[in-house]
């Protein structure tokens, strides 16, 4: 049986803090171990990527890809995640299920460009969704189970965010 008042670190496990600049003494005291001048012995400086005047890594490789300004992010919601949202009663499946509605529940906190609807889980109540965007899985589970699904903007080709 364990003590508290017993329990110690396997030999060598800890090790104590090595204080630099205290001494020379110590082994490592006046420049702490980061030998004279220079700009490695300033403080407040630090040479990330320099790689001794070779070109650096980032600059041999060739540049790639673009940021499309005109980019939709959308909202990204499961099928499985709105069925489960109904079975708690924070979604009315009688009514229409807006992306009001959606916010409104909690299952999506933004709405950025719109709320896309995507096929992952399954959807046994029958609902009327009304969103942004939404799978071709999406709508036939969504059919299959009775319901339908309108989707009120139609993205322009390229730029759909998955």
């Amino acid at each position: 049986m364990f003590k508290l008042n017993e329990l110690s670190d396997n030999e060598g496990a800890t090790h104590r803090r090595k204080r630099v600049g205290r001494g020379p003494g110590s082994g490592k005291g006046k420049t702490g171990g980061r030998g004279i001048k220079g700009q490695k012995s300033r403080s407040g400086v630090a040479i990330k990527g320099y790689e001794g005047g070779q070109m650096p890594l980032y600059q041999r490789l060739p540049k790639r890809g673009f940021n499309n300004i005109n980019a939709k992010t959308y909202a990204v919601v499961n099928l499985g995640l709105i069925q489960k949202f109904i079975d708690e009663g924070k979604i009315d499946a009688k009514n229409d299920v807006t992306e009001d509605a959606l916010i409104a529940s909690g299952l999506v906190r933004r709405r950025k460009d719109g709320v896309r609807v995507l096929a992952k889980g399954e959807i046994t109540s029958k609902i009327n969704l009304t969103v942004h965007g939404a799978s071709k899985g999406a709508v036939e589970a969504i059919e299959k189970a009775g319901g339908s699904v309108t989707v009120t903007a139609k993205p322009k080709a390229g730029t759909e965010a998955a």
